[in-house]
């Protein structure tokens, strides 16, 4: 979905509550570039790192590391306006510098922030959600010098925390805000334009078996709050322990081949009130992915036609 066509297509849903319309988000959003001569993250058990020593296992772990294809700018372009990050100093670094961290550690958050915020001052009417749910071998003064980070990247872009409802496209542009951070860190409470984690759940199946996730995903759908929150349907499987190396392949092959039962989920969902609101994956390239989550919102405006004509 080109950028043009996205912005015609928001255009349409300027008063709509942004917890009611359905954006697309990209699982670990980060990993299209991680670093194979890298440490092991201390995302990973001890047992792992041990493991990592042997170079293969390094390898291997790269593979299974990386669940994006297209870069920020490239997702951006595409119609990502969700993105999930996790991150982590490096132990043994000096200094506080800040990286994405899937396994191993990716490009530095600056370096990734630069490049959202380049493609927000080209487009000034995009809005976009940095969900920050992660945060590994980082103490308080890590914390600082990253939320540091993220206000020189954004500046007066960075939409404050509010009640979740007032949130419209509308109430964004007259505001002149495009950012909003969430948080999951107890420090969100210093600044204003941190939005506390909780105000973005995002439940997680943690399973390989397609049909226990799409259950997952009805489940939590049903249980969603009607009021106060966004949320995050990740649609996504995830190898557990052994499975993870045994996988020679990357993590695209296992998704590619339950695609067409996600996308049959994805198709048969409806945004609005305890509808699907974000829905994440991996390699957020394949098959119209985009184009498909993106074109359910029109069901709001039949919605709102029938209301109008009855």
């Amino acid at each position: 979905l080109g950028t043009w066509a996205y912005v015609f297509w928001r255009s349409r849903f300027p008063k709509i509550k942004y917890s009611w319309l359905l954006f697309l988000g990209s699982h670990d959003s980060f990993s299209y570039w991680v670093d194979e001569k890298s440490p092991v993250g201390p995302d990973q058990a001890t047992a792992i790192k041990r493991l990592a020593r042997i170079s293969l296992v390094k390898k291997i772990m790269k593979k299974w590391s990386v669940t994006q294809n297209l870069t920020f700018k490239e997702q951006l372009e595409g119609g990502i306006r969700y993105f999930d990050l996790r991150v982590s100093s490096k132990p043994e670094e000096l200094g506080q510098e800040i990286y994405f961290i899937h396994g191993l550690f990716g490009i530095k958050v600056w370096d990734g922030l630069k490049e959202i915020n380049t493609f927000l001052e080209q487009h000034p009417k995009e809005v976009v959600f940095l969900d920050f749910n992660h945060f590994y071998a980082m103490d308080d003064s890590h914390h600082f010098f990253l939320i540091s980070r993220i206000r020189s990247a954004f500046g007066s872009k960075l939409c404050s925390a509010e009640c979740v409802e007032y949130v419209t496209l509308q109430y964004m542009w007259e505001k002149k805000h495009q950012v909003l951070i969430f948080y999951h860190y107890p420090l969100y409470r210093e600044y204003a334009f941190l939005w506390p984690g909780y105000k973005m759940p995002a439940p997680w199946a943690n399973t390989t078996n397609v049909h226990e996730l799409l259950q997952f995903l009805e489940t939590t759908l049903e249980e969603r709050s009607r009021y106060g929150t966004f949320h995050v349907s990740q649609a996504i499987l995830t190898p557990r322990g052994r499975a993870s190396f045994k996988m020679f392949d990357s993590l695209y092959f296992p998704f590619f081949r339950n695609l067409p039962m996600i996308l049959n989920w994805v198709k048969a969902q409806k945004p609005g009130v305890r509808g699907v609101n974000i829905i994440t994956s991996d390699f957020v390239e394949l098959d119209d992915f985009a184009a498909t989550v993106i074109a359910l919102n029109d069901l709001l405006l039949e919605e709102d036609e029938t209301a109008t004509t009855s």
